[in-house]
C-alpha cells in the first residue's frame, strides 16, 4: 500500500503552554520573571522548536502531502496504512504517538539536539528527508518496537510505549493484591512501574537510581547496574512497599516475557489508576473489584532507523 499521506506530530512548547495560561506573552513573561525565572530561555526554546518545524514542513512538502496534528488529538486521531507520521519533539511525544500508530512507519525527528537527548530521534531537519523518502519507496529500515498492555477484566486495555503505572491517583498508598510466577502478596505501597526495553532509560532508571543512592550509603564500593532488557520483555518494580501484619515485600520485582503475566487486584475503593507513558489524562479507572492482567501486547510500533 502506498504512502499518501505524511502526518506531522508536534506538541505545544512551553511558551505556547504560559500563554495559553496567561493570555498573553506580556502576562507570561512577567509571572516567569517575577519567580526569578529566565524567561528568554522559554521564548529560544520556542524559536529554535518554530524554525525546525517549518524547515520540517517545507522540507516535506515538496515529496509527499502532509498535514500537522497536536499531540493532544492523538488518542482520537484514526491513522490508516496510507499514512507515514513524523513526530517532531522530545523522545517522550514518540512514545504518546507509537501506541496510536497502528503500525505505521514513524521518522522521529530531534528538533533541538542541544536540548533533547534523542533516544528515539535518529533524525534531525538536516536528513529526516531521507528517511521519509525510503520510506516512500518501501525500502527503510526499521526498529519494532514492542509494547506493554494492561487489560482489565471488565475488557478495557491500555497501551504503553515505554511504561505502566499501576497506583492511586495521589499520593497515598495503593493497595491491591499482586500475583506473579504462581506466588500471591498483598501489597501497600506507592504503586508499580512496569517497564518496556525503550522505558528501561526513563521512569524505572530512577527507580534505580534511588535504590542504589540509598543502598550506597551502607555499602561500599557499590557499583551500579542499569537493566537491559530484551524486546520481548518487560522489567515491573514495586515502589517503596510497606511491610506490616497484613502486607507482604517478598514480590518487589520480575521480569516479564512472552508467556508470563503479572496481575493485579485493586483494593482500593476509590482512587486507583492505571496510566501509560506519563499521561495521567489517559487512564483506567483502576477501585476494587478491578483486575489487571499485565503483558506484551500483540500491537508494534516501527521506528524508522537511519
Amino acid at each position: 500500500m502506498s504512502i499518501e499521506y505524511a502526518i506531522i506530530v508536534k506538541n505545544k512548547t512551553r511558551l505556547e503552554s504560559l500563554i495559553e495560561r496567561f493570555n498573553t506573552k506580556a502576562q507570561a513573561k512577567f509571572y516567569i520573571e517575577s519567580l526569578g525565572g529566565n524567561f528568554e530561555d522559554y521564548e529560544l526554546e520556542h524559536e529554535i522548536f518554530q524554525t525546525s518545524l517549518i524547515s520540517l514542513q517545507t522540507q516535506l512538502s515538496r515529496v509527499v502531502k502532509n498535514k500537522t496534528v497536536e499531540r493532544i488529538y492523538l488518542p482520537s486521531f484514526i491513522f490508516s496504512e496510507k499514512n507515514l507520521i513524523i513526530v517532531i519533539g522530545q523522545d517522550g511525544l514518540v512514545a504518546n504517538t507509537a501506541k496510536y500508530s497502528k503500525g505505521c512507519p514513524i521518522v522521529a525527528v530531534n528538533p533541538d539536539k542541544s536540548r533533547y537527548d534523542g533516544v528515539l530521534l535518529p533524525f534531525d531537519t538536516s536528513d529526516f528527508v531521507l528517511g521519509v523518502e525510503n520510506v516512500l519507496d518501501n525500502k527503510y529500515k526499521s526498529k519494532t518496537m514492542r509494547f506493554a498492555e494492561a487489560k482489565l477484566n471488565d475488557g478495557q486495555r491500555l497501551l504503553a510505549f515505554n511504561d505502566l503505572f499501576i497506583g492511586a491517583s495521589s499520593h497515598i498508598s495503593a493497595r491491591y493484591k499482586i500475583s506473579f510466577n504462581q506466588n500471591i502478596e498483598e501489597h501497600s505501597s506507592s504503586g508499580l512501574i512496569v517497564s518496556t526495553s525503550a522505558g528501561s532509560t526513563g521512569w524505572l532508571s530512577s527507580i534505580f537510581n534511588m535504590a542504589y543512592g540509598v543502598t550506597s550509603m551502607f555499602e561500599k564500593n557499590l557499583k551500579p547496574k542499569r537493566p537491559k532488557l530484551k524486546d520481548n520483555e518487560l522489567l515491573f518494580a514495586v515502589r517503596e512497599p510497606f511491610q506490616s501484619i497484613r502486607t507482604q515485600i517478598g514480590i518487589t520485582a520480575g521480569i516479564i516475557k512472552d508467556q508470563n503475566h503479572l496481575t493485579i487486584e485493586s483494593l482500593m475503593p476509590i482512587g486507583g489508576v492505571i496510566f501509560s507513558d506519563g499521561i495521567e489524562k489517559d487512564f483506567l479507572r483502576f477501585n476494587s473489584g478491578s483486575i489487571a492482567t499485565i503483558g506484551i501486547a500483540p500491537e508494534t510500533a516501527k521506528i524508522v532507523t537511519k
